[in-house]
């Protein structure tokens, strides 16, 4: 048997699931395409999570594109991070090119043009259907973590929900939560220290410049109600495929608090919303996350703890995380373990560095006798990458360096008018675009502060009537004359007395 015979019978072994599947593209030797041997990915493994990594313009966000399509013709939905602002074009079917049939001709797979059903969603000023989370969802612990405050502080802020819960005070934004900690210290100082014990003004103080560095990301615009319900995320149109949720991150690049914020909190509410469900034939939800060095690059030890125990509890719940990225080294080495599916683009070596990142890289990936990959990882082309996966028992499977099929979709982003349509026509704009801003702990203690001063200035007042009063009382009590005195003073007792001493003297 010939190598070539022994390569296209390993991939055929490795890559032939027999459940539901996608097709990635075909697998390559020596630089060429074998036409009809396909890289297929089990729709069973999706929620086993997996990496899309390679060097700028290698083609990693048209790989997103492709495996979201596929997912959605399946009726799978997806929620992708559109951190770049290219990814909107998934709802717009594909204007079909000459390359792209001559790329599909060499794969052995028919190219069909159409849309995905999407939603564009925002926690920014940009238009979308707003996201939203309350801080009392966020809960002390994962917001401690967030702001990545000190032990004592975080014991704090647990105090502070402790005492909204007892006296039912919504903590719906990061006001809300501004207000309860100068309370505390404040004209509620007593009662906080009664109930809980002394709380320090200067950790106080560092908590509340932590909430004003978080605000300055934005974040007063994710903060809020109405929240957003991932159950939202996992629907279907009309003809049974799944959504394609599309967040625009385009001017938060610059904000890597607030994207971590809300990236940790939306793991957290779908961990805790969503039902066990072990092993399936297919995920409920697959997350894209695009430009995943935000999240790692500047997060605490707490923080990624966090990340990677989130990481490998969601997959019991049918959730699949996809992080993408240039360098696979962007992935901490716990987080990086636990993913099923690799796509690695290719490499560039400029530098010593590189080469260095070239080589950890390839022993990432199973040893293979048909590549050296550490060579064919600078090699590869735009649309080409090396992808190595789990079979449908678990099992890696072989290296296939894949000339990855186009997407079915618009390779570029919807005009602005299509997108104003779009977010128009979505059924979740009415619901989640409405402004609400009932009362909350933030407005419930001023009222309070309000009612105390105003009962701090009643009972002064009254107290300054009782002492008037008593000075007045006292002063006319001193000029009254006495009764004695004043019969001895009248007019007619001295005459009377004039009268007796005159007849005396006759």
């Amino acid at each position: 048997m010939s190598r070539k015979e022994d390569f296209v019978k390993s991939i055929q072994e490795g890559y032939n699931p027999k459940g539901a599947s996608i097709i990635m593209g075909a697998a390559m030797l020596d630089g060429q395409a074998i036409t009809g041997s396909h890289v297929k990915i089990p729709l069973k493994t999706m929620n086993r999570h997996g990496l899309i990594a390679g060097a700028t313009g290698t083609g990693k966000t048209k790989t997103l594109q492709i495996i979201a399509e596929q997912l959605s013709q399946h009726g799978v939905p997806s929620l992708l991070m559109d951190i770049k602002g290219d990814l909107s074009g998934i709802a717009a079917a594909s204007e079909g090119h000459v390359k792209i049939d001559e790329r599909h001709e060499m794969i052995g797979l028919d190219f069909k043009k159409r849309s995905s059903p999407t939603e564009i969603l925002t926690i920014s000023e940009q238009e979308g259907v707003r996201m939203r989370a309350t801080v009392s969802e966020f809960g002390p612990v994962l917001l401690s973590r967030i702001l990545d405050v000190t032990e004592t502080q975080a014991g704090i802020i647990s105090v502070v929900f402790k005492y909204c819960d007892d006296n039912k005070l919504p903590l719906l934004d990061l006001r809300d939560l501004k207000k309860v900690l100068q309370f505390a210290t404040g004209a509620g100082k007593e009662e906080f220290q009664a109930e809980y014990g002394r709380i320090s003004t200067s950790s106080t103080g560092a908590i509340m410049r932590k909430l004003v560095e978080l605000e300055q990301q934005g974040a007063e615009l994710f903060f809020g109600e109405r929240s957003f319900e991932v159950k939202d995320l996992v629907r279907k149109d009309k003809n049974g495929l799944g959504y394609v949720n599309v967040i625009r991150l385009t001017d938060i690049q610059d904000r890597p608090k607030l994207f971590s914020t809300f990236m940790l909190s939306l793991l957290a509410e779908i961990y805790s919303t969503f039902p066990e469900q072990g092993d399936s034939d297919r995920p409920e939800l697959v997350l894209f996350i695009d430009e995943a060095h935000l999240i790692f690059d500047n997060a605490s030890k707490a923080l990624l703890d966090q990340i990677e125990s989130i990481v490998k509890l969601i997959r019991s719940k049918g959730i699949g995380l996809y992080f993408v990225t240039q360098n696979p080294t962007d992935i901490p080495e716990g987080v990086l373990s636990q993913l099923g599916l690799k796509v690695q683009h290719a490499l560039r070596a400029f530098t010593a560095k590189d080469r260095k990142a070239i080589k950890l890289t390839a022993q990432n990936y199973p040893i293979t006798e048909f590549y050296d990959t550490a060579e064919v990882l600078t090699s590869l082309g735009i649309g080409e990458a090396f992808i190595s996966a789990l079979d449908e028992k678990g099992r890696p499977s072989p290296l296939a360096a894949t000339l990855l099929r186009a997407p079915e979709s618009r390779m570029d982003v919807l005009t602005d008018r299509e997108l104003d349509d779009l977010i128009a026509d979505s059924e979740l704009t009415d619901k989640y675009n409405e402004s609400i801003n009932r009362e909350s702990a933030e407005e419930m203690l001023q009222e309070k502060m309000d009612k105390a001063h105003e009962d701090e200035i009643k009972e002064k007042a009254k107290k300054e009537r009782a002492k008037t009063s008593s000075s007045s009382s006292s002063g006319r009590r001193s000029t009254r004359q006495n009764p004695i005195i004043k019969v001895l003073t009248s007019a007619t007792f001295i005459r009377g007395v004039l009268g007796i001493l005159g007849k005396a003297m006759k």
